[in-house]
């Protein structure tokens, strides 16, 4: 079974047993649309009880967690969504995915393969190897003009002088 990591336990919150999350995603707001989660690298299941947001983190209270010492022990650990029940917006994609496409340009030559997603900002990057060669392809959609999963497949309009 795969799993997607969705956030960290940096702390406690009170003394009944709340936690402080760290977001691992970009909707912060997706906690509150989740159920249960799976917690810590045994990934024993966890149902929320409810969630509240302060200062960019998630405030969880989860069932069976009901005192400060009981919190205490899940501070570092992480939280996972099984892959499959994960939601992502239209068009959107999960990093795992997009690294290992096959990346062509429009008229068809190959540029290379996905290696890495880095993540400086405004918009994600494409590390995009090709033997000794190494492209940084911004992923915006006026350069990345389509991407396929079924066929792993992305294709690019790089600007001039962006692939040589």
């Amino acid at each position: 079974m795969e799993y997607l990591q969705v956030g960290k336990i940096s702390n406690v919150h009170g003394l009944n047993g709340e936690v402080k999350v760290i977001p691992l995603t970009d909707d912060i707001k997706r906690f509150g649309e989740l159920e249960g989660v799976y917690m810590g690298m045994d990934k024993d299941y966890f149902e929320i009880d409810k969630v509240s947001y302060q200062k960019g983190q998630a405030i969880i209270k989860f069932k069976g967690i009901s005192s400060l010492v009981e919190a205490e022990d899940k501070i570092n650990s992480f939280l996972w969504v099984k892959t499959e029940e994960a939601k992502r917006p239209e068009g959107a994609y999960f990093l795992f995915e997009i690294i290992g496409l096959e990346v062509y340009d429009v008229s068809g030559n190959y540029v290379g393969k996905v290696k890495d997603v880095l993540q400086p900002g405004a918009n994600d990057v494409y590390v995009v190897k090709n033997g000794e060669s190494e492209y940084l392809i911004p992923g915006i959609k006026e350069i990345v003009v389509n991407i396929d999963l079924d066929e792993k497949k992305m294709t690019i309009d790089p600007l001039e002088g962006m692939i040589e």
